[in-house]
């Protein structure tokens, strides 16, 4: 203890300049078109022991966890952005890329992978760990790059991000084992194993996700902080809980997320940019500690293998397990092309390498090298044209432009009056009125109007033009005459 306080000092130094270099670059990985996660990555690979910092950094176990509880509060926060009519119109196509879609993805990868000299149990591992997208990656990419997508494609990305690591995790852990014990597994048991975790997963998300929803309305906590506390540890609890137990605790915090925001909840926007905080720094910390465990000087052996494999991955085996998925559900071909390109790997598969490496599995640290160098490609490559392939494909949505300015109004209670932001457009018959032109219903005014970066306070003579954001605030009654004045709401 005599070099405390420094040696806390010096640490909490490092990790302050590492995040800060993570947040300011990520603004460059826009301009460049590229996943911010690479960004991350990267920094990490710079600060370690072949980089500029010289971190020494190989504790597996440590990086494992981390990166198991960094992805827990990013596939919470994604499921409370997700509504439940997205998760069970995208429910189907998201369930067969999550299952189906694995497994010929793996197969697919892992003839290859023989091909190219890998031993048939290392060939499937592989195959394995790369088979599932990441949902840091998807989540960021549609969420974080202000594409417009339309509802039926980024619903299904969404959703398949979300649920499907426990085929993914379970083939992982069956094949490692099967490498350490030199015994075929079991087809009937794997798929007992995949029913049971799915199941489980799903059944404790809803429970807790229930439960959760049903406190946090009821119980008047001292400070509006502390329900953040709670969500926190709906989420941590979502997770291990179908873990201890046998399940997905992956599915299980997804689905917990969605069940918990499918309801009334205090607070709502300060929780939601609560947890998108909480999801940006565990994206920042997971990569970052995934990043200092990776020596390039290890991985130009990998190199020759891993493009190969990056390009399959990304041009056959994705796009093609994607058309077998999809087109017994007639999606049109754009939406299949669109499905098949934009399906991320990120963070998960490195973690999921990180299953042999602790096993002691032979060939485990090749793997885990060759994982690596398949995640960077497949960030580079399809990851840097989305927002090109978007536009290519006409898949924009007509989504409204969100405004510069967001107006809440923050209660535990349900307040009887609703605040609902509008978006007028060329197409509305209020676009070029002024307010006292407009048969507002009783008890409905319009509070603000956001205007390019103008806030604008209305007045009877205030004209409303096209572009605008008008809040108004009104009694639930009068909601259904608002929508035949200004149409549909914008979401919250």
């Amino acid at each position: 203890m005599a070099q405390e306080p420094y040696a806390s000092a010096v640490l909490f130094a490092v990790i302050a300049l590492l995040l800060a270099a993570s947040a300011l670059l990520s603004h460059a990985s826009q301009r460049l078109r590229l996943p911010v996660g690479l960004v991350f990555l990267a920094i990490g690979i710079g600060a370690g022991r072949d980089g500029f910092g010289h971190i020494i950094f190989d504790d597996y176990g440590f990086a494992f966890r981390a990166g198991s509880a960094a992805l827990a509060l990013i596939l919470f926060d994604g499921g409370l952005n997700t509504p439940v009519d997205t998760m069970r119109r995208s429910l189907a196509p998201a369930g067969l890329l999550a299952t189906v879609g694995v497994i010929g993805t793996m197969c697919i990868v892992a003839v290859v992978a023989h091909a190219l000299g890998l031993p048939w149990s290392a060939s499937f591992l592989l195959g394995a760990i790369v088979s599932s997208t990441d949902a840091a990656a998807v989540f960021a990419v549609l969420r974080g790059s202000g594409i417009q997508l339309k509802h039926r494609v980024g619903g299904t990305l969404e959703v398949e991000s979300g649920i499907n690591d426990p085929v993914a995790v379970i083939l992982t852990t069956v094949l490692t084992n099967r490498m350490m014990s030199n015994h075929a597994p079991s087809i009937w048991l794997v798929e007992l194993e995949m029913l049971r975790e799915i199941v489980i997963g799903a059944a404790c998300g809803v429970a807790i996700g229930a439960g959760a929803r049903w406190i946090i309305t009821r119980v008047r906590l001292p400070a509006s902080g502390l329900y953040s506390v709670m969500t926190l540890a709906t989420a941590l609890l979502a997770f291990s809980v179908p873990t201890l137990i046998g399940g997905s605790g992956f599915l299980g915090v997804y689905v917990a997320a969605v069940t918990l925001g499918s309801g009334r909840l205090p607070y709502r926007t300060a929780l939601g940019r609560i947890h998108d905080s909480l999801a940006w720094l565990g994206q920042v910390a997971m990569f970052l500690v995934l990043g200092l465990l990776v020596n390039p000087s290890e991985l130009l052996g990998a190199a020759w293998i891993g493009t190969i494999l990056g390009l399959t991955l990304a041009i056959v085996a994705r796009p093609v397990m994607v058309a077998v998925c999809l087109i017994p559900l007639r999606f049109p071909w754009n939406d299949i092309l669109y499905v098949g390109w934009v399906g991320l790997r990120g963070a998960v598969p490195i973690i999921l390498a990180m299953f042999p490496v602790l096993a002691g599995a032979p060939g485990a640290s090749r793997i885990f090298n060759i994982v690596f160098f398949i995640v960077v490609l497949n960030a580079i490559l399809p990851g840097t044209t989305v927002s090109a392939v978007t536009r290519w494909l006409k898949l924009e949505s007509a989504e409204p432009p969100p405004p510069n300015a967001v107006l809440s109004v923050e209660s535990f209670d349900e307040l009887d009056g609703q605040l609902l932001s509008y978006y007028i457009d060329e197409a509305l018959p209020v676009a070029g009125m002024t307010l006292e032109e407009l048969p507002f219903p009783e008890g409905a005014a319009v509070t603000m109007i956001v205007r390019g970066k103008q806030l604008i306070a209305p007045t009877g003579a205030t004209r409303l033009e096209i572009g605008d954001h008008a809040y108004v605030l009104s009694r639930p009654d009068a909601v259904v005459m608002l929508q035949l004045m200004f149409g549909r709401p914008e979401s919250s």
